[in-house]
C-alpha cells in the first residue's frame, strides 16, 4: 500500500488525512518506527490512530498515559490472587500445583504494551498522551520501541510476534526527552483548515444540512481566534453540529439567543463561557456573511 492507498483508505474509515500527514504515515510504516504527533487537543490525534487500525483491518491497543504511570499499568503484572490460589491448592494437593508453576505465562496478566508486543496479529498500538508520563516511565518505553522486546525476571524476554504500528501523541505539556524525539518519526497536527474540517463533519454527519455544516464550521473557526482557555476541538465541532440537527436547526440563526444553551458543546470553562456573551455571539454568526467558502472540500486522491 503506498501513500495515496493508504489515504484513501483512512478516508474510508472516516478520517481525511492531508498529503503530508498521510505521507509521513506511511513511512512509519514502511520504516516500522513510531510516529509522534504533537498538537493542541482535539485536532484529530486519537482519531487518527483509531482510523488507522480500521483501515489496515487491525487490533487497536491503547495506553492512556497518566502521572505515575508505572510497569505494571504499562506493561504486565502478575495475578496475585490466581497465585495465591494456586500456593492453597498446592498446600492440598502438592502433585497437582509445583511451585514452578506459578510464574508461568498463565499467571501473567497483559497490559497494553505487552498485549502489543505478544499480539498473533500486527496490531495498532497508541500510546496516548505520552507528555502526561514522567520521565522514568519514558526511559522504559524507549527500551520497548528500541527492540519491541519486553524482559520479564521470571520468564525471560519475549519479543513481538509482529512489530506493531505505533503511534505516540503528545499535547505539549512538558518538553519530551530528545531520545524519545530522534527514536520517531515526527508529524505536527494543527487545527483543520475551514474546507477539511467541512469535510470531516460532512463525511461524519451526512444528514445535517449543508448550510448548518458549512456556516457553524466558520463560526466555530472564528471562535478559535478568541483569547479562549480551551479552544474547541473538531470532537466539539461534531458535537455542536450534532446537537443544532438533534434540535431541527437548517442553518445558523440569526438570534443568538437561540443559541447560547448549544454553546456547552464548546465552551468547556466557566472563564470561556462568560466571555461569550450574546453580543459577541452574535458578531461570530455575522461574520459567515463575510466569509465564505473558498476551497473546495478536499478529496482523497
Amino acid at each position: 500500500m503506498d501513500e495515496s492507498a493508504l489515504r484513501e483508505s483512512l478516508y474510508r474509515a472516516g478520517y481525511i488525512a492531508d498529503e503530508g500527514l498521510a505521507t509521513t504515515l506511511w513511512l512509519a510504516g514502511e520504516l516500522q518506527r513510531p510516529l509522534l504527533i504533537e498538537g493542541d487537543a482535539g485536532v484529530g490525534k486519537t482519531a487518527l490512530a483509531s482510523a488507522l487500525a480500521r483501515a489496515n483491518g487491525q487490533a487497536l491497543v491503547r495506553l492512556q498515559c497518566h502521572e505515575g504511570l508505572d510497569l505494571s499499568q504499562a506493561a504486565y503484572e502478575w495475578n496475585y490472587g490466581r497465585q495465591l490460589l494456586a500456593i492453597r491448592l498446592h498446600e492440598t494437593q502438592p502433585d497437582k500445583v509445583k511451585e514452578a508453576d506459578l510464574f508461568a505465562r498463565d499467571y501473567l496478566l497483559e497490559r497494553p504494551l505487552l498485549q502489543a508486543i505478544s499480539s498473533d496479529q500486527p496490531c495498532v498500538l497508541l500510546i496516548d498522551e505520552i507528555d502526561r508520563a514522567d520521565e522514568a516511565f519514558e526511559a522504559f518505553l524507549l527500551e520497548v520501541l528500541a527492540d519491541y522486546q519486553i524482559t520479564v525476571p521470571e520468564l525471560g524476554t519475549l519479543r513481538a510476534r509482529h512489530i506493531p504500528q505505533v503511534v505516540l501523541t503528545s499535547n505539549g505539556t512538558r518538553e519530551l526527552s530528545d531520545a524519545l524525539r530522534r527514536r520517531c518519526l515526527y508529524h505536527y497536527l494543527e487545527y483543520p483548515t475551514l474546507a477539511r474540517e467541512i469535510a470531516i463533519v460532512r463525511a461524519t454527519l451526512p444528514l445535517a444540512e449543508s448550510a448548518l455544516i458549512e456556516q457553524a464550521v466558520a463560526f466555530v473557526q472564528r471562535l478559535r481566534g478568541e483569547d479562549l482557555d480551551k479552544k474547541p476541538g473538531v470532537a466539539e465541532t461534531l458535537d455542536w453540529v450534532r446537537a443544532l440537527h438533534r434540535l431541527a436547526f437548517k442553518a445558523l440563526p440569526d438570534d443568538p439567543h437561540a443559541l447560547m444553551a448549544t454553546l456547552a458543546c464548546l465552551l468547556k470553562t466557566r472563564e470561556d463561557r462568560f466571555q461569550m456573551g450574546e453580543d459577541r455571539v452574535r458578531q461570530l454568526i455575522e461574520g459567515r456573511r463575510t466569509v465564505g467558502v473558498a476551497e473546495k472540500a478536499p478529496q482523497p486522491s
